[in-house]
Order: C-alpha cells, then structure tokens, then sequence
C-alpha cells in the first residue's frame, strides 16, 4: 500500500502487476483488491494490420486479446464487487479511428469497436443496479510508443495523456453519476 499527496488530499493506493489476458490471474488479483469504486480498463494496444480480407492475419487475434480480452477479464472480475456493493464505475478506452473502418487497420478497428459496443451494453444492463458504464474515445496519445513509430509526427497535436486521465477521472467520479453509456472523444488537435 502506498500513497500519494495532492493539493491536499490523501489518495491511497495498491500497486500489483498481472497478466490480465489470464482470467485466472484477474479474477485472483481482483480478490485481493477488494472494494473498489472505480474499474479503468486502460490495457490495450495499436497495430497496423494487413488488409481487411486477410481472415488468417496474426493481427486479429492480437488485437482481440490485447484489447478486448483485458477488458472482458477485468469487467468480469471486477462485477462481483460492484454489485455487492450496489455501486461503482466503469470506464473503458475505445478509439476514435474505430467509429469507421480504417484501411490496414481492420482487426484494431474491430476490437475497438467491440469495446464500446460493450460499454453500451453493459451500460444498459448495468445502470439500474448503480454502475455507471461509459467509454473514452482518444485519438492519438502522445506516448513514447507512438513517438517512436511516428518521428516525422507534429507530437504537440496529440492527446496529452494528462489530459486523457483528466477526463477518465471525471467519468469514474460522482460528477458524472448522470453519465451513462457515453464514448466520450478526447481528440487531437486539429
């Protein structure tokens, strides 16, 4: 258990590390967690792809596991709390490029898509028993990742991934309590 003080305020937390593509290793990670208000369901990651009508292409199934497993694991580990308690928040990362096909980038588009299908789902299924369930739509994150497979890229036009939590943050708060199934854009600068 660690903490962290900010402008005053105490925000205790527990740092863990797990594969979270194990369901396994999820539901027993969550177990140990405890309660827990807020679920973010940040895992995830980008590939360019071969195109869309290559079925066998490797990256399908990367990006389902990469992006759409973690999340499934988590939801699932994670619910047994939330309805115990009757509340929580939950807050998933979709894609802005997965609101439409992409070319070469079929399989991320189709993970991505299926998160925030997802989250209305859940959203619809969830919001009577007190869980709110609402997704963020970035485009590109300035990342280290992203700046290295992107060099020639202007990174000041990207989402400050600041700037990303600040919204996820105010998704999983009170604040937003009136929120429901939302893919919220946290786009780049135009």
């Amino acid at each position: 258990m660690s903490s962290q003080q900010n402008g005053g305020l105490y925000f205790p937390y527990t740092t863990a590390t797990v594969d979270l593509t194990d369901k396994d290793a999820t539901d027993a990670l969550f177990e140990r967690l405890g309660d827990i208000d807020i679920l973010c369901n940040v895992a995830g990651g980008f590939a360019m792809g071969e195109t869309a009508y290559e079925i066998a292409s490797p990256q399908w199934e990367a990006m389902i596991k990469i992006n759409v497993a973690t999340t499934q694991n988590a939801i699932h580990a994670a619910m047994p709390i939330f309805l115990a308690r009757g509340r929580g928040s939950m807050v998933n990362i979709g894609a802005m490029l997965a609101r439409e096909g992409q070319a070469n980038m079929s399989a991320y588009c189709a993970a991505k898509s299926v998160v925030m299908r997802l989250t209305e789902s859940l959203s619809k299924e969830l919001r009577a028993k007190g869980i709110n369930v609402n997704a963020v739509l970035p485009s590109i994150i300035d990342t280290p990742r992203n700046r290295a497979d992107m060099p020639e890229a202007d990174f000041s036009r990207w989402v400050h991934p600041d700037d990303l939590a600040k919204v996820i943050c105010f998704l999983g708060s009170d604040a937003a309590s009136a929120i429901h199934g939302a893919l919220i854009p946290v786009a780049e600068l135009s």
